[in-house]
């Protein structure tokens, strides 16, 4: 009813599967591609021991694992050079917590978004050397840093690049490169977060120092700082950062919130407290945890938050945590007043039939461009890129959808000179060209998502995981359904559609913006459904209208648990319903 038409996944294979409930967790596992017993198994139980790899499968691992090992028991000083967004605040937190583990002298950067920029910058690199550092290990950024790289070199500082962004053609002539999207690369693990890859360094240098003569202090330091513990931090960078929750990174996440659940970081644990979060989840580390943590980077600098997950003193703590969530409150203020112009300018772009979103404003706060682009992204279904114009220079960040690499699209862009700065990856990316090429910034956008999209506009097509009788909606099935978790991108929550129901009631809730009722089933029970936001869209008018109470209908959704009143039972979250 709401004009989106409906289809059911398909995977060779899948249609021989009956679709009911009992063999629902089946269909759903082969229509995304996991289709023997064996990697069923495996994805239903995700242990980061079953899939962690050997980290010397990435190019240039066992040098930079090396180099940093020979630092350590040089005892120089080192530095960790991250970014300001939740994937470089986790990278650096979880390099410099191993590195203080075991006693090094540690110092770190993390860039301002205003300031100073995404990546490397020389500026930077002086304060660095003059702080006596004689290694830097960067995180989540430094590939496309070629000329800092060249400066911090000519200083006598060796320096070793962690990263996951796409490769220019000329890599940084560092002393070692470990990046997965190296062209060179065959460890099929780019799908890795900046954090990822920075575990990864961490478990290859343990492994590379265990190797080593040590002294019975050191070896005992060794033993004692365990890289597991960091992975409620790895956790949170994969998810914020948007990574697909396959493979590592799913075992990654899985194992980082029972972690996070443990609540050993005073940081996490006190950030946690102050927004109300009782149990971690994939939603709570991305909708209230890692907005919290960017807040800080998004208006001033990240430092806050960064200081926040390395404290160990409970006063600090509860300050910085008091602080982050204020600035979160600060940040949504400033979003939704630029959203409203935003909007507006999306919607001229979206009746001109583009396949792509470009919209810009004069001091925009560039501290929430991404966000914005992410919403205008969700509602038109369309790759958006949202930037702020000041000074002649044009700053902005982009979102992208499933089949349009919108980090590929600004690689290009960098590369035919119409931005001077930017890099990404294929859901995400940022970018700063100067005003003049705004227009040609604009088309150049237009004519790669056309080209990557084939010259069509996206599909409004909602693709369901399955199809079931609605009497099999049981509370039995929501937990069968669990093990599916950790849900993100990649691994979305199942969409069902729902047959064999019959209207019994439905009404408004929540200041009447939102819907609650229920159906009969084919079966003879009833099923509660949830509708939010459907009130005065032709979903909300049909399900209110008493004419239509005992009428048949499907229903397109999620199949959740619901607790109230101590009872726990199913409840259907609707989406989307037909005759």
């Amino acid at each position: 009813m709401l004009g989106q038409a409906w289809a059911v996944a398909t995977y060779p294979g899948a249609d021989d599967v009956p679709s009911s409930a009992d063999n629902l967790l089946q269909k759903i596992l082969i229509s995304r591609g996991i289709t023997d017993m064996a990697a069923m198994d495996k994805f239903l139980n995700p242990c980061v021991k079953d899939y962690m790899p050997n980290p010397s499968v990435l190019c240039d691992m066992d040098k930079a694992a090396a180099i940093i090992a020979d630092s350590v028991l040089n005892g120089d000083k080192i530095a960790i050079y991250g970014d300001y967004d939740v994937d470089g605040i986790t990278s650096t937190a979880v390099f410099v917590k191993y590195l203080r583990s075991l006693g090094v002298d540690v110092m770190w950067h993390l860039p301002t978004r205003e300031g100073e920029g995404y990546g490397l910058n020389i500026g930077a690199i002086d304060e660095i050397a003059q702080h006596g550092a004689k290694l830097i290990i960067t995180v989540d950024c430094g590939i496309s840093g070629v000329a800092e790289v060249a400066h911090a070199k000519s200083l006598g500082l060796r320096i070793v690049v962690t990263d996951h962004h796409s490769p220019d053609e000329v890599l940084p002539a560092a002393d070692a490169v470990v990046n997965p999207k190296r062209a060179d690369d065959v460890s099929g693990l780019s799908y890795l977060a900046g954090v990822g890859v920075a575990f990864l360094t961490i478990v290859a240098l343990r492994r590379e120092l265990k190797s080593r003569d040590l002294s019975p202090d050191m070896a005992q330091k060794i033993a004692d700082a365990n890289p597991m513990n960091f992975l409620d931090l790895v956790a949170l960078g994969t998810i914020c950062d948007t990574m697909p929750l396959i493979g590592l990174n799913r075992a990654f996440v899985a194992t980082g919130l029972k972690v996070l659940d443990l609540r050993n970081n005073l940081g996490l644990r006190t950030l946690m407290d102050v927004a109300g979060i009782k149990k971690s989840s994939v939603y709570a580390a991305g909708f209230a945890i890692g907005p919290r943590l960017n807040a800080a980077g998004r208006l001033d600098s990240a430092a806050p938050a960064l200081d926040l997950l390395l404290t160990d003193n409970p006063l600090i703590a509860n300050d910085l945590a008091q602080k982050l969530h204020r600035m979160n409150q600060e940040r949504i203020d400033i979003q939704n007043a630029i959203m409203l112009s935003a909007g507006e300018m999306a919607q001229k772009c979206c009746d001109s039939g583009r396949c792509s979103l470009f919209v810009c404003g004069d001091n925009w706060h560039g501290g929430v461009m991404g966000i914005i682009a992410g919403r205008l992204k969700d509602k038109y279904n369309l790759p958006s890129c949202v930037a702020t114009r000041c000074d002649g220079i044009i700053n902005g960040s982009g979102r992208s959808i499933p089949g349009v690499d919108l980090g590929r699209i600004i690689h290009d862009a960098l590369g035919a000179g119409i931005i001077t700065e930017g890099g990404g990856h294929a859901a995400a990316a940022g970018f700063s060209l100067n005003a003049d090429n705004e227009a040609r910034f604009c088309e150049f956008l237009e004519d790669a998502v056309r080209t990557q999209l084939n010259g069509h506009l996206p599909h409004k097509e909602i693709v369901a995981d399955a199809e079931m009788d609605a009497g099999g909606a049981t509370l039995k099935l929501v937990n069968k359904l669990a093990s599916l978790e950790p849900y993100g991108q990649g691994n979305p929550e199942p969409t069902l559609i729902l047959h064999g129901a019959s209207l019994r009631y439905a009404t408004t809730m929540g200041h009447g913006a939102h819907l609650r009722g229920a159906v009969m089933t084919s079966s003879g029970t009833q099923l509660s459904f949830v509708g939010f936001n459907l009130v005065g869209t032709p979903v909300g008018d049909f399900l209110l209208d008493d004419a239509n109470t005992n009428t048949k209908i499907k229903m397109l959704g999620k199949l959740k648990e619901n607790e109230y009143n101590g009872h726990v039972n199913a409840q259907f979250f609707v989406e989307d319903i037909a005759k």
